[in-house]
Formats: structure tokens, C-alpha cells, sequence
């Protein structure tokens, strides 16, 4: 969790139920709130002019939605959408920056918060650059589990549909499905019905 749920609360955040499919926000929005992800799954996405989808991330429990926006005077460059039914804390932005500004360990988690995610953005930006599917993929693996306790093979099950992993990668989902059979074969992945353990 980025800040305290009882701390936000304190500060004047309110809970608002999103069903799934609902927006949060979208492109072109001028952020007001701080969105801090109670329960369910957050999609960050564009769409691109012929109408594909490009999924930037993937956000659940205890993570922020678009935080970084707060500290600036930009609009929203993506939407957010609530792929599962959800509950966000929202506070204003004024509020949650006093609230940053007056607590410097919320500061400081804040910075790290930011750092991780600049890391992830970095990461995919040069993976998404590699021409071969299945290292995009196993690239995008490698960073979900990295980011649990699991070490062993196999023991992670991977949190995303083929849809999400082919717009997390920029690759066709007809792609994404023959790559992920490729590296069942080569034994870098086993496939137990739908899921994929890595």
C-alpha cells in the first residue's frame, strides 16, 4: 500500500465503487484526485487510431493510479479502467498534496513509488523493442514474478490473460498464443488449462 488507508481517510479521501469496464479517468482529464486501488484490477490503456488497444499497465490493491500526474500540470495521457468491479480511495488533489508536503516518510515512499514505476516503464520500453515475441514475453514474466516471493519454476502464476499480455507487448494475441506453446515446449513455462505457471 503507497499511503495508509486510515491516514488517507483521516485526510478527507472518500471510497468510490467502480463496476468493471467502468472509466476512472481518461485521456485528455485534468487530474483532481489522488486514486489509491482498495480492491479489484485497474487497466492503463490507449487506443491507437485504428482502434487497438495498448495496455500500459496493469494495477491492483494497495497501488495509485496516475499519481505522478498530481505534481504537474499535465492532463491525463491514458485512460484507466476498471477491468474487475473495484473500490478506490480518492482524495483531492490539494489535500493529498499538503498531505505528501507534510510527512516526509510519505514523501520518501512516494519518491520510491515513482522510482519503481519510471523502472518498469524503462524496462518495458526497451523490451517492447525486441523483435522476438518470445523474449518479450518472457521478459514481461521475469518482471511480474520478480515483483513476488515466488523463485521457484513454476511456482508463479501469471496474473494476465493472453489479451493483456498481447497489449502489454504490442503483440498480436494469435502471436502471443503460439509463442507461449513454443515455450511450454521448451520447458520455460507449463500451462495447467488457461493459466500460465512461470
Amino acid at each position: 500500500m503507497i499511503i495508509d488507508e486510515n491516514l488517507l481517510l483521516e485526510n478527507g479521501a472518500v471510497y468510490e465503487d467502480y463496476p468493471a469496464k467502468e472509466m476512472i479517468y481518461q485521456f485528455g482529464d485534468t487530474p483532481h484526485y489522488y486514486f489509491q486501488i482498495v480492491k479489484g484490477i485497474v487497466e492503463l490503456n490507449n487506443y491507437h487510431e485504428d482502434g487497438k488497444e495498448f495496455t500500459l499497465n496493469i494495477l491492483s490493491a494497495g497501488q495509485s493510479i496516475g499519481e505522478s500526474l498530481l505534481f504537474g500540470d499535465n492532463k491525463y495521457p491514458m485512460n484507466a479502467v476498471a477491468k474487475t468491479e473495484c473500490s478506490v480511495l480518492k482524495l483531492m488533489k490539494s489535500d493529498f498534496l499538503s498531505l505528501v508536503s507534510e510527512n516526509r516518510d510519505i514523501m520518501f515512499n512516494m519518491f520510491r513509488h515513482l522510482s519503481d514505476r519510471l523502472f518498469y516503464k524503462y524496462l518495458m520500453l526497451f523490451n517492447n523493442s525486441a523483435a522476438e515475441p518470445c523474449t518479450k514475453i518472457r521478459f514481461l514474466m521475469d518482471y511480474y514474478k520478480g515483483c513476488t516471493h515466488h523463485k521457484d519454476p513454476f511456482a508463479y502464476t501469471v496474473p494476465l490473460t493472453r489479451q493483456q499480455i498481447a497489449n502489454l507487448t504490442g503483440l498480436r494475441v494469435e502471436t502471443v498464443i503460439r509463442a507461449v506453446k513454443k515455450m511450454e515446449q521448451d520447458r520455460l513455462l507449463r500451462l495447467m488449462g488457461r493459466r500460465i505457471q512461470y
